[in-house]
């Protein structure tokens, strides 16, 4: 597993590894007698109880066997795949194609009720009209070599965009000015996708901030990141997806948002720019 640059993916694991120590504990077995039910070296069992090591879903079997407590199995498992999927490269994400990483979020964007979205790369995929998200899924499609079942992500996509509807979810965005002036597909493409932001910002249940570019900002931009009411963070980065749940590392984008939401303009001001862009395209 990769190592993640959060500490929630860390208290995971550490939380793991105190379960196991515990087990081990409880068994009346010291590290070194466990390792060596196992068939393993003493410093094996030695860097999974101090989380240094990952176990695998083979270890748990095993280290619950030596233990004698093979009915706490299924959940130490459970715990496992919790603590893996914090920190996710996008070859793992992806492997069974596209299709699957945009299904496999939809749970959570139905029940979330307030939708926070930064973006400095691309137009969120909420937002993206499909000529854009077909462009933008394309080329992750070509770059990271994957099976094309581009079409079928797309409509994937497109499904997720439902939630949008919603008359008891807010949402709000913010984009870098950069994201409606370099965008994917060519003119006609973007010029499509920059009349959409128009539209959608008009729905009373969202709000659109652009983030002018300026020579002075103090606050400068971040990585792409959409907060899901006040439980969870999504962070995209170019290795992989990070999910994010502790609370005070919440509280941190939380506030990130609020700072570059200071910065962007609204209404009027960020139809000036779009406009300004989309007249440049032409």
């Amino acid at each position: 597993m990769a190592v993640s640059p959060s500490s929630s993916a860390q208290q995971a694991r550490q939380a793991l590894a105190s379960r196991l120590k515990d087990l081990c504990r409880n068994a009346g077995l010291t590290g070194a007698e466990l390792a060596e039910r196992c068939g393993w070296s003493r410093s094996k069992s030695s860097r999974i109880m101090n989380a240094r090591t990952p176990p695998s879903a083979d270890d748990i079997r095993a280290w619950c066997r030596a233990c004698g407590a093979e009915e706490q199995t299924e959940d130490l498992l459970a715990s496992l795949r919790t603590a893996e999927g914090m920190w996710v490269t996008w070859r793992r994400m992806e492997r069974a194609g596209l299709k699957q990483a945009q299904q496999a979020r939809l749970p959570l964007y139905q029940r979330t009720h307030r939708f926070r979205s930064y973006s400095s790369w691309l137009v969120p995929g909420m937002i993206q009209t499909q000529p854009y998200t077909t462009a933008a899924l394309r080329a992750i499609q070509r770059r990271r070599g994957l099976v094309d079942d581009v079409a079928d992500a797309v409509a994937a996509r497109m499904e997720r965009q439902r939630v949008l509807s919603g008359r008891d979810r807010q949402f709000a965005f913010l984009v870098e000015e950069s994201v409606i002036r370099s965008g994917i597909g060519g003119p006609k493409v973007m010029s499509g996708q920059l009349e959409h932001l128009i539209a959608v910002a008009s729905r009373p249940n969202v709000s659109l901030g652009v983030v002018p570019m300026r020579p002075d900002r103090e606050r400068w931009p971040v990585e792409g990141f959409w907060i899901y009411d006040s439980t969870q963070v999504n962070v995209e980065l170019v290795s992989g997806y990070l999910t994010i749940t502790q609370p005070s590392e919440v509280a941190m984008y939380a506030d990130t948002f609020a700072e570059l939401s200071q910065l962007a303009v609204y209404g009027a001001k960020a139809r000036a720019l779009i406009n300004d862009a989309m007249e440049r395209l032409r």
